[in-house]
């Protein structure tokens, strides 16, 4: 939480953002579960998922976030985002927050995070975010999805996510460069709007110095799993 002042030139969110009068808007409220996944990996029954959540009007919100896996029922590692979220266009929102990464064998990190994110053009889903943690670390995620209907309910939605660190992290095995790729592809049937299952295929390597220093590089899975939203 300590890092929370960094954003304080950059704040989002005016104290009285959320109060409402005769002419504002409703507050409203989102839980979106982007993906809920089981996957064959090879060390055993891996569950997957990344849900995220907002409250407030068209122009704040208030969001939070979790992603993480978890193996035959042990949680693995996962992350969680709290942030301010400000609509800047019609197409893109400006964020940023606190992230705390949970890694139950190693040592836990905390984060300052700004990011972007939106529609950019031919209709690819972007988010971008930039890390700033302890003892100057630093991560940058670009998120990349793209949906392509077949009809009103049937969609195939190619997603990629790359990572870079600015600098070494000696006590995750983690080198400065790109460190990670991840890319899959997801065919989802929407029973109706807000449910829908879907299979697919999920591809995770590790990259780079990173890659030299692990025992296990890269790991293609098969998934089957919902995706809902509230």
């Amino acid at each position: 939480m300590k890092y929370l002042h960094m954003l304080l030139p950059l704040t989002l969110l005016p104290l009285n953002s959320f109060a409402m009068d005769d002419m504002s808007p409703p507050l409203q409220w989102m839980l979106n579960g982007d993906q809920l996944e089981w996957r064959d990996s090879d060390e055993g029954d891996l569950l997957a998922w990344d849900i995220s959540g907002w409250y407030g009007g068209d122009i704040y919100r208030a969001t939070m976030a979790t992603e993480g896996e978890s193996l035959d029922g042990e949680i693995e590692a996962h992350e969680t985002r709290l942030g301010l979220e400000k609509s800047i266009s019609p197409f893109w929102n400006l964020d940023g927050g606190w992230r705390h990464d949970w890694q139950p064998d190693d040592p836990e990190r905390d984060w300052a995070f700004l990011g972007i994110h939106g529609t950019a053009p031919w209709y690819i889903e972007t988010d971008a975010r930039l890390f700033v943690g302890e003892d100057g670390l630093t991560n940058f995620r670009l998120d990349l999805a793209y949906e392509l209907l077949f009809t009103q309910k049937l969609a195939l939605e190619p997603e990629l996510e790359l990572n870079a660190y600015g600098k070494d992290d000696d006590e995750l095995g983690i080198r400065a460069g790109f460190t990670s790729l991840e890319a899959g592809l997801r065919l989802r049937y929407e029973i109706v709007r807000q449910f829908a299952p879907y299979v697919g295929v999920n591809h995770e390597s590790l990259l780079g110095d990173t890659a030299d220093l692990a025992d296990h590089v890269a790991e293609t899975t098969f998934v089957a799993g919902i995706r809902f939203w509230y």
